[in-house]
């Protein structure tokens, strides 16, 4: 194992498109959404520590969610669990871990990965990952791992590469497109030069720095000026200065889609990133009418296509719904149909207004 490749994993989320199994207080990288018997961040540590040192991984996370990582994670040592102060987005988060690995190892090259993704073909998944570690320390490069796409998703940023590669599967990136409509998406399917984004991104932390300071040059300036408190005592509290500094923004925003050395690898290990309860769905075994159940205790009666989830220790019958999402926990139970599954964060939103926080 190389001692200057390190993995920071993002851990902040509050997963509400998964409520309400997803709660702001336990939110889904640390939930076993698909009765693995491992939560998500598990999957993710363990997905990493097959080739890269344990002292080089990192987590950040809400402050709220130390212990939890701490909890879920007992193999990694605590002090590589950073709290954020508040929630700033990915670009905050990204300068964060760079600036305190660049005062410990100039030489580092960094993996940045989301907690809460699912990943079949873990071989597959690390043999790109060490290619995109190798390209990077030979070249002033930012990679980011491109899924090929398998169907028109429409809840998924694209990337369009050139088509010509400038390295062993490794080619330039032309564009970013947020979340298509399904027209468009099928137009990207078919034209081939088209990838999923997953939101998994390898460099060099000095050059990433250096992106930092010509892309956002505030947000770069502030943590700059802070810098040799990271790695101290006293980081926790320059944290608490730099963090209400920091504009709420995305790496890609920030940075990916602006600048011109940003290379993609296309990949194929089974990504998902488990972002919906129609995700989940999608991975999970179903029976002969297309039902996924999560749960022990669960009967299902002429129902077809429905998204089940459920606590073993309470018996659920299931009757005449198709193409239903039924999750019941101790508190809530939902049933809202499956077409309208990226509308669960506005029926959150409607549940704060009317209840308050009491079922977040």
């Amino acid at each position: 194992m190389n001692k200057h490749n390190y993995v920071v994993i993002m851990a902040g989320g509050i997963g509400s498109r998964f409520w309400p199994m997803s709660r702001q207080n336990f939110p889904k990288q640390f939930l076993d959404i698909l009765n693995t018997g491992k939560t998500l961040i598990q999957w993710t540590f363990d997905r990493f520590a097959s080739f890269i040192p344990v002292e080089n991984i990192y987590v950040v996370t809400s402050h709220e969610y130390s212990d939890i990582v701490h909890e879920q994670l007992p193999h990694l040592p605590v002090e590589n669990i950073l709290g954020e102060p508040s929630r700033k987005n990915t670009a905050p988060c990204i300068a964060y871990i760079s600036f305190k690995l660049l005062q410990s190892d100039p030489k580092a090259s960094l993996i940045v990965a989301p907690a809460d993704h699912l990943i079949l073909d873990t071989k597959g998944f690390n043999k790109v990952c060490l290619e995109a570690l190798s390209f990077v320390n030979k070249h002033n490069a930012f990679i980011t791992l491109g899924i090929k796409p398998t169907h028109p998703n429409t809840g998924y940023g694209y990337i369009q590469h050139e088509q010509q590669s400038v390295s062993d599967n490794v080619y330039k990136v032309k564009t970013f497109t947020e979340k298509p409509n399904l027209e468009l998406a099928r137009t990207f399917l078919s034209s081939g030069d088209f990838l999923w984004n997953a939101g998994i991104f390898v460099w060099q932390v000095k050059n990433i720095i250096q992106a930092f300071e010509k892309y956002l040059p505030e947000m770069y300036d502030v943590f700059a000026a802070d810098k040799d408190k990271f790695n101290t005592p006293d980081e926790k509290r320059a944290l608490e200065h730099i963090y209400p500094l920091c504009t709420n923004i995305s790496i890609d925003f920030g940075i990916m889609e602006k600048a011109d050395n940003v290379y993609v690898i296309p990949s194929s290990f089974g990504w998902s990133d488990l972002g919906t309860w129609n995700s989940a769905y999608d991975n999970l075994d179903k029976d002969y009418l297309g039902n996924a159940v999560a749960g022990d205790n669960v009967v299902v009666i002429d129902a077809t296509k429905c998204m089940v989830h459920a606590h073993n220790d309470k018996l659920l019958l299931l009757q005449g719904l198709d193409d239903f999402i039924v999750v019941d926990t101790k508190d809530v139970l939902m049933i809202c149909k499956r077409e309208k599954e990226q509308e669960i964060k506005e029926y959150v939103a409607e549940l704060k207004r009317n209840k308050g926080d009491q079922y977040l």
